[in-house]
């Protein structure tokens, strides 16, 4: 178990290193009039995180036999996404967080204002990303991309969950209505993520759905390692504020569950991921890495 966690480890690392290579060269610099803006949507998204949807994302397009500088560009656009929503979530109208990443928020480098548009740019500059011919050959395949992006970030999605979350703080939520909020919030990126690869691969309905039910028991996986870092983590570890959500008096998977049953959930699910993947034999073996990896991870 060692080895395999130190293995996905050193993968997402590399996959991690070209995806800030392709970020780096694919945002806006910083010059002209709109030079702070470029440089704000730069900080936020350059210089840090784990990567791990764009990790699923050349994932899941491996197993199609996608180019890899096609499957780079999707990558690039759920990072862009995902870093978006962050700087949107640690506004001071949401979970008002000065530390993200082990760096000051967007907010506290710049101002709230720009915080704001810097969100705005990231999301439509993943929408530029996934509609450009350089993306993919096929406008259909661009299509359905753009489509499911919008319905894994939007009111169906991550937005949807997000607003579920900021209910929570002030009503009761049982387990159900906190696993839909991050079936939501955290998973519907993820679902994407996996999907994309088969997406770009145009790959049949059946594999598509195997990916797609893998990324919802992983996604929930990692929220619950989520939730137990944020009783057990540490901030220095963590990048961010620890304990928030108890202080908050917020349901989440630990508080209902406990920690030693939401630790044994969140092995559950993994498990039950992992066997999703049977379709795709040893081909998938980074993804079934990925599913024990989140449960375990410290940060």
């Amino acid at each position: 178990m060692r080895g395999e966690v130190t293995d996905i480890r050193t993968a997402m690392a590399a996959t991690g290193a070209e995806v800030e290579r392709a970020l780096d060269r694919l945002l806006p610099k910083p010059v002209d009039t709109e030079a702070r803006l470029f440089e704000a949507m730069r900080y936020a998204a350059l210089g840090g995180g784990k990567r791990l949807r764009p990790f699923l994302v050349m994932s899941s397009a491996k197993l199609f036999g996608v180019a890899e500088t096609c499957a780079l560009r999707v990558a690039a656009a759920i990072e862009c996404v995902h870093c978006y929503s962050l700087v949107h979530d640690d506004l001071p109208a949401m979970d008002d967080d000065d530390t993200r990443r082990g760096k000051p928020t967007v907010h506290k480098a710049f101002d709230e204002a720009t915080a704001i548009l810097v969100g705005d740019a990231l999301l439509t500059f993943a929408f530029e990303l996934a509609s450009d011919p350089a993306t993919h050959a096929d406008p259909m395949v661009r299509s359905t991309l753009v489509q499911a992006l919008a319905r894994a970030a939007g009111g169906h999605g991550m937005v949807g969950g997000q607003m579920l979350d900021m209910l929570a703080d002030h009503e009761t939520f049982d387990i159900g209505t906190v696993t839909r909020l991050q079936r939501l919030k955290t998973g519907a990126l993820f679902a994407f993520s996996c999907e994309a690869g088969a997406i770009l691969g145009r790959a049949d309905d059946s594999r598509r759905q195997a990916l797609r039910a893998y990324a919802h028991d992983m996604g929930l996986a990692f929220q619950i390692a989520d939730d137990l870092l944020d009783v057990e983590g540490r901030a220095e570890d963590i990048g961010k504020r620890v304990g928030k959500d108890q202080a908050q008096g917020k349901a989440t998977f630990v508080s209902i569950l406990g920690v030693d049953r939401a630790r044994e959930q969140a092995r559950l699910l993994a498990d039950q991921a992992i066997a999703h993947l049977a379709v795709f034999e040893q081909r998938a073996d980074p993804l079934r890495s990925v599913a024990r990896f989140v449960v375990d991870r410290r940060s």
